[in-house]
């Protein structure tokens, strides 16, 4: 099918902090992050993340090609010289003072699952799709949802904290809760509050639950109690609907490790710091790829 040659940019106010970088396609050495991290007032161990040297381009662009539900439907990510950069690899995770970058895969109030094609060259944005048909979930999410850039759950590792579960062998899941929808491809700054441990047919599907910093209400919340108090009852119902998001399908419903509760702020990142770990371990090919794309 022919592409649509449609180029939308997405610069400006939904773009990464000028402190970070895109990732180079030729060899790279790994840089650490200063800060460790505190769980529980115990000092953890001092994994950090990891991201790549190159020079930083403020502008992103996304290209559509084919059209929307369609089989052909992709977007593709460009930097400005309309070279295709991959949103899962070449678009910086850390950006400085606790703040990551957030892509996003499905707006709110929609229903297309919406995903990164991690086994496609520069894994573009797809509806996702089940025998030959596209998928869609069988009610609107009623918040952005999409993924951290530069994480990967490490479906060889065994999570002793969360049943012994391994990982999907996807990027980490961010449910933004902001008030505006967002567009497919947007990338924003946002801050981690909270993690719930989704355990989806026995594998392991972190759902980072955070801010864009461009919400009004952004300053208010900085963990899961402020959560609580400044948007009541929305973690109860990110934790509901993707338990129950299967069950009109005749599937059962998902589980949730961690007690069945949301994890706090530094929680989330620490599960932040340990798949971008392994994500690290990935495209160092120190881990084995499979399908996966590593472009």
């Amino acid at each position: 099918m022919a592409a649509a040659a449609r180029v939308i940019a997405i610069a400006g106010n939904s773009t990464a902090a000028a402190s970070s970088c895109l990732l180079t396609k030729t060899p790279f050495a790994l840089q650490r992050c200063s800060n460790g991290l505190r769980f529980n007032n115990v000092r953890r161990s001092s994994k950090r993340l990891f991201s790549c040297n190159a020079i930083y381009n403020p502008q992103v662009q996304i290209k559509q090609e084919g059209q929307p539900e369609t089989l052909d439907y992709r977007v593709f990510f460009e930097d400005t010289s309309g070279k295709k950069i991959s949103p899962w690899h070449d678009v910086p995770l850390h950006l400085g003072d606790g703040v990551f970058s957030f892509i996003v895969e499905i707006p709110k109030e929609s229903s297309a699952k919406m995903e990164v094609a991690t086994d496609e060259l520069y894994t573009p944005i797809k509806q996702d799709t089940k025998k030959g048909k596209l998928r869609y979930y069988p009610y609107n999410i009623n918040w952005n949802y999409g993924l951290l850039p530069q994480t990967w759950e490490d479906p060889s590792l065994a999570n002793s904290e969360v049943e012994g579960a391994f990982g999907d062998n996807d990027p980490v899941d961010v449910v933004e809760i902001g008030e505006s929808r967002r567009k497919i491809g947007d990338i924003l700054k946002v801050k981690p509050l909270a993690a719930l441990a989704m355990i989806d047919e026995g594998e392991l599907d972190w759902k980072i639950v955070a801010i864009s910093l461009y919400d009004p209400r952004a300053s208010l919340v900085n963990d899961i109690d402020d959560v609580e108090k400044h948007f009541p009852g929305t973690l109860t119902a990110v934790r509901d609907w993707f338990r129950d998001y299967k069950i009109p399908d005749g599937k059962p419903a998902n589980k949730f490790g961690l007690g069945n509760k949301a994890a706090n702020k530094d929680y989330a990142l620490k599960v932040i710091t340990e798949t971008n770990e392994s994500w690290a371990k990935l495209v160092k090919r120190s881990m084995p790829a499979g399908e996966l794309s590593l472009v």
